[in-house]
């Protein structure tokens, strides 16, 4: 492929597996999935080059020789701009790849999803969290696996809303559709549950790292609760902030999207007691720590997979599982029948159990409710005690008519 220097460069090589053998061989139908994610920025910990990885375990675990077919896993830093991410998988679609994988940054992937939808090509999105995605810009050519604000702002914020000291709040956003969605809805649900929202201050992303300003004006607030409706290093710079001016011994801090690696690079003292919620944690059940097992080794900086990771590793199962039970042949021919195959076929992997996918693309999977606590040893991962789960039913946003795409049994 010829890929411009700056995607090359950021894809780190690409991964064949089961190339063919002999000079005779005759080719093998072959599909070509194009990670494209946040390799350098605010949302590199949390995607980047662990969902590349966990992109390829699902490929390596699958097998696909085994089904008759090959895969290629290309990589590529959108650099979380909606620009130089549309220009990545249109030259990617036009070039072959069949889906574009993984996705963080809402505003990124909404771009992504008009040039999939444009070329009859494949977004199965991870990581970006704006309901928007499945809901009011919805695509017949879009997965969302997992995880998204609605589901953020009912098991949060309806949580906390409801706990001593949790009815009134402010609310720091970052400025893009992903925070504005998350904090519009987290507002929704605080208002229905009887809360109050005193205010909400909206800064410049990506570019903003003292939030200073923003957390004096949340305390001179006297509100009980501080929502932080951002992700990845912003969050983790805003709690640490808090905590250097004292924030934290009169509001509760409340991370409306917070991921494992965002506690783990916290630490027990600036983490403790914070709710988290999530659709994957590593040592949920027999088959999360097996699935954490295999790919551990393969994850940078020593990290253990969030649900962002896993939900790479469990799209791309799913996804794959989907092109062999319709042929690969076929599975290239229209991204539409695809993914409208993939919504009528069961999901079933280690990361997140058995499942199914919603008419809009949307993932069904329960959300579960963690409280943090110190680990066991120092610089452990084992950080979430179980409070609660809401079921997929509860968890999702409402499905929007409009989105009622097509769904193929199998």
């Amino acid at each position: 492929m010829n890929l411009t220097r700056r995607g090359a460069l950021a894809g780190a090589g690409v991964l064949t597996v089961a190339p063919l053998v002999g000079a005779r061989a005759q080719a093998r139908p072959k599909i070509t999935l194009g990670v494209l994610t946040d390799l350098s920025g605010t949302y590199r910990d949390n995607t980047g080059p662990n969902s590349v990885a966990c992109a390829r375990q699902a490929v390596e675990e699958f097998n696909p020789s085994a089904h008759g077919f090959d895969v290629d896993v290309i990589a590529a830093d959108h650099q979380n701009k909606p620009d130089i991410a549309a220009s990545i998988a249109r030259q990617w679609y036009d070039q072959g790849v069949d889906c574009t994988v993984d996705v963080p940054t809402s505003s990124v992937a909404l771009a992504v999803a008009q040039v999939g939808k444009e070329k009859n090509k494949i977004m199965l999105n991870a990581s970006a969290a704006s309901t928007d995605v499945t809901d009011k810009q919805c695509s017949p050519n879009t997965i969302v696996w997992s995880f998204e604000n609605y589901m953020m702002a009912v098991s949060q914020g309806g949580s906390i809303v409801k706990q001593p000291g949790g009815k009134s709040w402010f609310i720091i956003t970052a400025n893009y559709v992903f925070g504005i969605t998350l904090e519009e809805q987290t507002t929704d649900v605080v208002k229905k549950s009887g809360g109050t929202v005193k205010g909400a201050l909206r800064y410049p992303f990506p570019e903003t790292t003292d939030f200073s300003s923003y957390l004096e004006q949340a305390q001179a607030s006297g509100a009980q609760v501080l929502g932080l409706a951002n992700a990845g290093a912003d969050t983790v710079n805003c709690i640490k902030q808090a905590h250097e001016f004292g924030l934290n011994k009169s509001m509760k801090i409340a991370p409306l999207l917070i991921f494992i690696t965002d506690v783990h690079s916290l630490g027990p003292d600036l983490a403790a007691g914070l709710n988290v919620t999530t659709s994957f944690y590593w040592d949920f059940n027999d088959r999360t720590r097996a699935f954490t097992k295999r790919v551990l080794p393969k994850l940078a900086n020593g990290s253990y997979p969030n649900m962002a990771h896993a939900s790479a590793y469990g799209i791309v199962t799913h996804y794959l599982k989907t092109a062999a039970a319709m042929g690969p042949e076929d599975a290239k021919k229209s991204g539409r029948d695809t993914v409208a195959r993939m919504k009528g076929i069961p999901t079933d992997d280690d990361a997140f159990g058995k499942g199914a996918i919603r008419a809009d693309g949307r993932g069904e999977f329960p959300a579960y409710l963690w409280k943090t606590k110190a680990p066991s040893k120092p610089g452990g991962w084992d950080l979430f005690e179980y409070v609660s789960t809401t079921p997929p039913a509860q968890a999702l946003h409402p499905l929007n008519p409009k989105c009622e795409f097509p769904v193929v049994g199998a």
